[in-house]
């Protein structure tokens, strides 16, 4: 059986007296789809952050890929192939969609001086192989937003604020992709298509591994392999949405029943 391509245990994080995660365990194989859930405070977001080096960990141990992410920096554990989204939206709506797409591929872009003042062919070319690549992503997601790339991110509705978020984060080519509430501001329908829509990509990469915070269960039913359920930073039960969701403490915990 191969290893994960993620694996965290003992992930704690304080702070001050409040301990956001506890000794958390936690495993992603290669090509899944993982649901993270939990009432709000228990410790999701804080995952991510710590994941991607945003905040340290007090304790505990993170692999990717057999490579070890605790103490790296956020620029590292991006070009390691880690990208993700925020649950508010970080688009500068003033650029074009094509430039706020270009900001998530900044790793594979030459920023010397001398390269952008003097090899003009070649920036000609790094910028019309980044419109190529940008486009592609976006016609999987929304064939005509792929016709609007220099429009103002301002001008799109938020579902596509939402793609333009995704493809920002995909188009660094990554192999993990981490989802913080992609639904949120859209309604139900715009949720689901947006989920389809990533779903669709992860088949056309191939490989694509991603974990997902949502609080839309429909959602989590419909696209993960397992979920994760946390509460106070622990792990109180894992397993495909229908064990988790029928787990009395889950219920307690989630879905404020007795």
């Amino acid at each position: 059986m191969s290893a994960p391509l993620l694996s965290c245990r003992g992930l704690t994080r304080r702070f001050g007296g409040v301990l956001a995660l506890d000794g958390l365990d936690l495993s992603v194989e290669t090509g899944s789809v993982l649901g993270l859930i939990g009432p709000n405070g228990s410790g999701k977001t804080t995952f991510f952050n710590v994941l991607t080096g945003i905040f340290p960990a007090d304790a505990g141990e993170i692999a990717f890929a057999g490579t070890p992410l605790l103490r790296m920096r956020p620029q590292d554990v991006y070009r390691a192939g880690i990208a993700r989204t925020f649950q508010r939206s970080r688009l500068c709506l003033p650029l074009s969609i094509f430039d706020n797409l270009m900001v998530g591929n900044h790793q594979h872009l030459d920023h010397s001086l001398w390269f952008n003042l003097v090899r003009r062919k070649a920036l000609r070319r790094e910028i019309e192989d980044g419109w190529r690549t940008a486009r592609e992503l976006l016609h999987i997601f929304d064939p005509p937003l792929s016709d609007r790339m220099m429009e103002p991110a301002a001008r799109i509705p938020m579902i596509d604020r939402r793609r333009v978020e995704v493809c920002r984060a995909l188009i660094s080519r990554p192999r993990l992709l981490l989802l913080d509430e992609p639904s949120a501001g859209m309604t139900h329908e715009e949720t689901l298509r947006l989920m389809d829509d990533i779903l669709q990509v992860q088949q056309k990469l191939g490989g694509l591994t991603i974990v997902l915070i949502e609080h839309e269960m429909s959602v989590i039913e419909r696209v993960t392999q397992k979920c994760v359920v946390l509460n106070y930073g622990r792990k109180i039960a894992e397993g495909s949405y229908r064990e988790v969701s029928s787990d009395p403490e889950v219920r307690k915990a989630y879905l404020g029943l007795e």
